[in-house]
């Protein structure tokens, strides 16, 4: 699970609405589509970090100059003279560029406009939307908006990451073939990189502090696991001896603290604030 703080943490950009669904539905949503290991949870989430701009862009840009239609897509637009009747005109730009691929039309079929790139993966053609449809359970080929919608979003990415068999990827710990998956090719490479350096900063917390025993604090420690149901350790006596080690040692393992005696994740634990 993927919490409210972290979200925020990972997408300050992203709307309230996306934040609130995402930290309402990410667990359950990443238990069903598998995305159940580290690798698959934190290669997921820098790629929608990247494709989405943090979960803030909800459509493709498709709006460029004609000098930027040359120096992007020459092939397509080799000269200003080229470029000039698609500058500043998304709808004709993703019709042409889009025609004919990707399961959608010819240019004249308006697919290419319809089906462009929407949602935290930017989900694009007619044939994504219509199998990322049937995963999901949303008619997406019937209405594209669908896929930018707060409540849908997250679905929808995990639907187009299931399409793509992206979990085998992640489980070889290849970042660079599950951006292929993602992109088709390795645009962007460097942001996603740092997508996932920050992922990681933000999901795997700093190891425990290891704390200096006092009497005070073991005082307060012990008066913890006995209100915690661990009275066999005796008065709270500050002495932390072979019971309190045994109910500390037990405490740990019952809240996934891992070995260890005295540090800020027990005390964080048992509710105690210590100066």
């Amino acid at each position: 699970m993927v919490t409210a703080s972290q979200i925020t943490a990972l997408f300050p950009a992203a709307s309230a609405a996306h934040r609130a669904s995402f930290a309402a539905k990410n667990e359950a949503l990443f238990s069903q589509f598998g995305v159940t290991t580290a690798n698959r949870l934190h290669f997921f989430l820098a790629q929608i970090g990247h494709e989405s701009g943090g979960l803030s862009i909800a459509d493709e840009g498709l709006s460029f100059s004609a000098e930027r239609l040359v120096q992007v897509f020459r092939n397509r637009f080799p000269t200003i003279a080229d470029a000039a009747p698609f500058a500043r005109n998304p709808q004709k730009f993703a019709n042409t560029v889009y025609g004919n691929r990707m399961g959608n039309g010819p240019a004249s079929s308006g697919d290419g406009f319809r089906f462009h790139g929407r949602g935290y993966m930017q989900l694009t053609g007619r044939e994504g939307y219509r199998k990322v449809g049937a995963l999901t359970g949303l008619a997406l080929e019937t209405d594209p908006d669908l896929v930018k919608a707060p409540d849908n979003a997250l679905l929808v990415a995990l639907g187009f990451w299931k399409l793509k068999a992206a979990n085998a990827a992640c489980d070889a710990g290849d970042f660079k073939q599950v951006t292929k998956i993602v992109n088709g090719g390795t645009i962007g490479m460097a942001d996603r990189l740092a997508w996932l350096d920050k992922v990681r900063r933000v999901l795997i917390p700093p190891p425990p502090k290891k704390l200096q025993p006092s009497k005070p604090l073991n005082i307060l420690v012990q008066q913890a696991l006995r209100a915690k149901g661990f009275t066999g350790i005796g008065a709270a006596d500050g002495v932390i001896g072979a019971r309190t080690t045994a109910a500390i040692f037990d405490f740990r393992q019952r809240e996934g603290l891992g070995d260890g005696l005295l540090d800020d994740a027990l005390l964080a634990a048992l509710g105690i604030t210590f100066p």
